[in-house]
């Protein structure tokens, strides 16, 4: 069993096609073809069928597949670990997270990184904090940067708390509130909202403090990331949103007031207990944080929230 048997069977698995997985390993397709099947052979079993409409894996090949991308991932982790002991950080970076991380400048950080490292690839993926937290558990994302509420923190994972920012609120120019150096909760319940799905980590902190209140709240638009939508949605006067202070003023032709009760979001960095590679060890030391110490310098002094 060769490392490049396994690379053909993830790329068949991954693309569902002999003809693509071939265009992205940069070999001919008969070459791939046979090199499967020399494995099929050896493992005494097929690990695709194929028809003239469609390949896809046997129950047999759905079983190896984990472990074949392992064994890739250990391969690739071995060469980076042996090029990082003479001096040279390669492989992957898979980055994961939340649309509205704040705390750290993310595409500073990846522009200092790639220039200094141009050998390592790098993964963004963006998502809430519950699925990016398990990612980095399973060690799909080397690094995630949630955002969380105060009563919780990330499990399973080494987190690094990067700072803690209030809710504001966020609403049309036009709107009754627009106009106020601050507001309250209980003034806020009366109002239609905007928010993530609920369950999510950004939806929970606002939740939690409005029950904390004794207060109802009527969420009327759900939308998966607090981005332009979200704020064509207040900007057109259909909602209101809580959002953190330091996100909120990225979002155009909307205003940002002050709450007073405002609960807070969280934010933290976080990596896998099993151990970091090169290229993570050396994005966290590029975004601040001393992954050995656990410590990260703090963000420069914020403007307070335009009101």
């Amino acid at each position: 069993m060769e490392l490049q048997q396994l690379r053909y069977v993830v790329a068949v698995a991954e693309t569902n096609s002999f003809t693509r997985a071939a265009e992205r390993c940069l070999v001919v397709q008969s070459a791939l073809s046979h090199q499967v099947a020399r494995l099929e052979q050896e493992l005494g079993t097929r690990l695709f069928e194929r028809t003239s409409r469609r390949v896809r894996l046997t129950p047999a090949g759905a079983a190896f597949l984990p472990a074949a991308r392992q064994c890739l991932e250990a391969a690739e982790r071995a060469a980076a670990e042996v090029a990082a002991a003479v001096g040279e950080v390669r492989g992957r970076l898979a980055v994961g997270l939340i649309p509205t991380v704040a705390a750290v400048d993310i595409p500073g950080a990846l522009r200092a990184f790639r220039g200094r490292y141009p050998q390592v690839r790098i993964g963004l993926r963006v998502g809430p904090s519950d699925e990016l937290t398990e990612q980095v558990r399973e060690g799909t994302v080397d690094v995630a940067f949630l955002g969380l509420p105060a009563t919780a923190r990330p499990q399973g994972v080494v987190a690094r708390e990067l700072g803690r920012d209030p809710l504001v609120a966020v609403v049309a120019p036009g709107h009754p509130l627009a106009g106020e150096p601050v507001v309250e909760l209980g003034r806020l319940a009366a109002e239609v909202f905007v928010d993530l799905p609920a369950g999510t980590a950004g939806r929970l902190q606002s939740d939690q403090a409005f029950a904390a209140a004794g207060l109802r709240r009527e969420v009327a638009f759900e939308v998966t990331t607090a981005d332009s939508l979200m704020a064509r949605l207040v900007g057109e006067g259909l909602a209101v949103a809580l959002l953190p202070s330091r996100y909120a003023p990225r979002l155009a032709g909307v205003t940002t007031v002050a709450v007073a009760d405002a609960p807070e979001r969280v934010e933290y960095a976080v990596w896998s207990r099993d151990g970091r590679t090169p290229a993570a060890t050396a994005f966290l030391t590029a975004v601040g944080i001393d992954p050995e110490a656990g410590e990260a310098r703090p963000a420069p002094p914020q403007e307070p929230p335009s009101v």
